[in-house]
């Protein structure tokens, strides 16, 4: 199984688009640019606080779409019935 951070980043590569503007800068700051809480909160002149906050917020809204739209739970499904990997890259480029 996956860790959680991979897990989040998946996600937001299925659902990012979907986020604000803002959501996406505090997202991608703290998981792809590996900014502290406090880091992001100077940059961003908000408190620590709001930026747990916002983070929690955009975890909750990324799972919640994928309980809905379940694009990476399918995604991973064809992979296990596709054993042949031209045809997997294929479909996974469609996708």
């Amino acid at each position: 199984m996956i860790g959680e951070t991979v897990y989040l980043s998946i996600l937001y590569d299925y659902y990012g688009e979907l986020l604000t503007v803002k959501q996406k800068e505090v997202f991608e700051a703290y998981y792809f640019d590996n900014l502290t809480l406090q880091e992001i909160a100077d940059e961003s002149h908000i408190s620590k606080n709001a930026v747990h906050k916002t983070l929690v917020n955009i975890e909750e809204k990324l799972k919640y779409y994928e309980e809905k739209l379940g694009f990476y739970q399918k995604t991973e499904k064809i992979k296990e019935c596709i054993k042949d990997e031209k045809i997997l890259k294929q479909i996974l480029d469609i996708l």
